[in-house]
């Protein structure tokens, strides 16, 4: 391999003495920063030429990779253009890409693109690279070591002369690799500024590139905004293309515009102004898609694609709080009369072993894909004050449902917790992970399927993407939660903890901070404190609800938070007798007055002596009285504030939100 001193790399090899029907003329696998403009070009012999029955197949030359394939692309169905070019890309790329791909897909190297002909499915993901049906092949690199297995492997064809690895350049590089050939077939390649769209040496048609610019990418239903077009050179005839808006649920239904565009003859600019229609359906919130369609041969979109953020103003407001102004007996459990009648008269490990029969039961219960969690999500933790919304742990706020990180970047989006996390639990995804096929479509489970820990919606939260990054895999306790949040969290995740230990064998919650053992989480005594001192409420219920109609199992701690204490807290060896049935325990009769107070409140509606604890709005325990008659007048003694009572009788509780002026 030679390289220029002058950061200009030119590699030479002589290639098939004859030009094929289709090579790779440019590739650049690096670009700065994140990747996403990277692409690939393809160039044909003639113009708009049919590449049906070619694929282009990427290689992975690393000691892991083994020289085998990791990406195909089927090229039937498309042409190359006027000039004879392919371009595949991200949608980031300019001028937009002819196929899209997604970004920072293509490896940087030392690796391989090749062109064969042949069917996408003679390259299953792993194929080890081969010389049969070879149109055109690359290897290249940035700044890396020469893989010489990869190398060998496609010398061995004899229709090529000697193929040599091409340098791109070092990491980060603004170069692409481009591919000349001169009068005699004699083939160099050059890695220099990239000319996607364009022949590398200056030739062919010069497409007029168009572009179009919006002032925002978020608006409001009945809001107004324009699109303006420009094109890089004035019309020489006039230009009459068509626009698309329209995106999965969002369509011609939703907006009203002029949607045909027309620049005239000498000019350069149009522009149209688009309307959304305030309808009284609560869709959510949409993505309008805006793209190019119908535009002449000559002209070459510069972007493309461009999303706009739909805000439906119908959303719903629940009649239950957040975890941060949480209430309680508004949702009630759907959970069976006889769900967890199993349990009683039963102790200690008897206890814990029947309860995991009833949240495991082979048959019964189900495990979903974890794609799946992302609609479970969705319903489970959606917002109470905002229905287009979820909730997220640990940062305490909603965030739009649209914004589920499907990329790299986590900024501004939210994604999936595992409140156990899967480094200390052991779980795994396998590639039917990546299929989201509904609630009806499950697998069979049991308390040793431990991988299915990895999509158990009750040990899942959505959660701010950077947050979950900070999170990381630490214990409870060591991580507490982002500096000025509430900690409305802390009870949601310890019972969420405390169910995986007994949902599934090889999983324990134990004291302290444990290192290097897989299947143990800390901090028992935090979680515990936390259990105690942020209570069930309406939020959890729901969630627990409807994880039930996925996987037909319920978070007991959810639904009895006492039985928190009969296995790992104060009254292990005690044995367990069911509470009152939900519908013999009348919470909603329960009336604490006068709210707002200046101090002193009345109750009324207990039918016997209750314990009353207060608690302040982080869930911290403040006070506690501990023989609670009815009609009883309590001085409370606290400062102005917002606090919740927990009241507590005959082992059912219910908590009430109280202020204090």
């Amino acid at each position: 391999m030679m390289k220029s001193l002058l950061n200009v790399v030119i590699l030479f090899f002589i290639c098939q003495s004859v030009f094929s029907q289709v090579v790779i003329n440019e590739l650049d696998c690096d670009t700065p920063g994140t990747d996403n403009m990277e692409f690939v070009e393809l160039l044909s012999e003639v113009p708009n030429f049919n590449l049906d029955g070619f694929v282009l197949v990427f290689f992975n030359g690393s000691t892991s990779g083994g020289n085998s394939s990791y990406f195909t692309i089927d090229l039937d169905g498309f042409t190359t253009d006027i000039n004879g070019l392919l371009l595949i890309g991200s949608n980031s790329v300019s001028p937009v890409p002819q196929l899209l791909i997604s970004e920072n897909v293509i490896q940087n190297g030392a690796d391989a693109v090749a062109i064969y002909q042949a069917n996408d499915f003679d390259f299953p993901e792993e194929t080890v690279a081969t010389i049969d049906n070879l149109i055109d092949v690359l290897i290249y690199d940035t700044s890396d070591a020469d893989d010489i297995d990869m190398i060998d492997i496609f010398n061995d064809d004899p229709n090529f002369a000697t193929i040599e690895q091409i340098n791109e350049g070092s990491s980060n590089n603004t170069n692409s690799i481009q591919r000349f050939e001169d009068m005699d077939g004699n083939v160099t390649y050059t890695s220099t500024t990239p000319t996607p769209r364009q022949l590398n040496d200056g030739s062919g048609v010069v497409l007029n590139g168009i572009s179009f610019t919006i002032d925002q990418s978020q608006y409001d239903e009945t809001d107004s905004f324009d699109i303006s077009f420009a094109l890089q050179n004035p019309a020489t005839d006039v230009l009459n293309f068509n626009i698309l808006l329209d995106n999965s649920g969002f369509n011609t239904s939703d907006f009203s515009g002029n949607t045909a565009i027309t620049i005239p003859i000498g000019l350069t600019n149009a522009s149209t102004t688009i309307t959304l229609i305030d309808d009284a359906d609560d869709e959510g919130d949409e993505v309008a898609r805006v793209r190019f369609e119908s535009l002449p041969a000559e002209f070459i979109a510069l972007n493309d694609n461009l999303d706009i953020r739909i805000v439906d103003n119908d959303f719903t407001v629940a009649a239950y709080g957040t975890p941060l102004s949480p209430t309680s007996g508004i949702v009630s459990s759907t959970q069976p009369a006889d769900y967890y009648n199993t349990l009683d008269g039963l102790s200690d490990t008897v206890l814990r072993q029947a309860l995991q029969n009833i949240i495991a039961e082979e048959g019964v219960v189900r495990t979903q894909t974890y794609a799946d969690i992302i609609d479970i999500l969705k319903e489970a933790d959606q917002n109470p004050l905002n229905s287009n919304q979820v909730w997220l742990l640990y940062t305490e706020q909603g965030r739009p449902k649209l914004d589920f990180q499907t990329t790299s970047n986590n900024n501004g989006k939210w994604n999936r917790e595992h409140t156990y996390p899967r480094s200390r639990g052991g779980f795994f995804d396998i590639e039917e992970d990546e299929i989201a096929d509904g609630r009806e479509v499950f697998w069979n489970t049991t308390a040793d399927s431990l991988r299915h820990g990895n999509s158990d919606a009750h040990a899942l939260r959505a959660a701010d993407g950077p947050e979950n990054s900070t999170r990381g895999n630490q214990h409870y306790g060591q991580y507490t939660g982002p500096v000025a949040t509430a900690g409305s969290f802390y009870g949601d995740v310890a019972r969420s903890v405390l169910y995986m230990a007994v949902r599934f064998n090889g999983l324990e919650v134990v004291n302290g901070f444990p290192e290097g053992s897989t299947g143990e989480l800390g901090d028992l005594a935090t979680l515990l404190d936390w259990h105690r001192n942020d209570p069930p409420d309406d939020f959890e219920m729901n969630r627990n609800n409807v994880i039930y109609t996925w996987q037909f199992n319920r978070n007991p701690f959810i639904d009895h938070p006492d039985l928190v204490e009969y296995i790992w807290g104060n009254n292990v060896g005690n044995i367990w007798d069911q509470p009152l049935g939900i519908t013999e325990f009348e919470t909603s009769k329960i009336e604490v007055y006068l709210n707002p107070t200046k101090g002193v409140i009345s109750i009324k509606g207990l039918k016997s002596e209750a314990e009353l604890l207060v608690f302040s709005i982080e869930g911290r325990k403040l006070k506690s009285f501990t023989t609670v008659n009815t009609e009883t007048s309590i001085d409370l003694k606290l400062s102005s504030g917002i606090y919740m009572l927990k009241l507590i009788s005959e082992e059912q509780t219910v908590t009430k939100k109280i202020i204090v002026k």
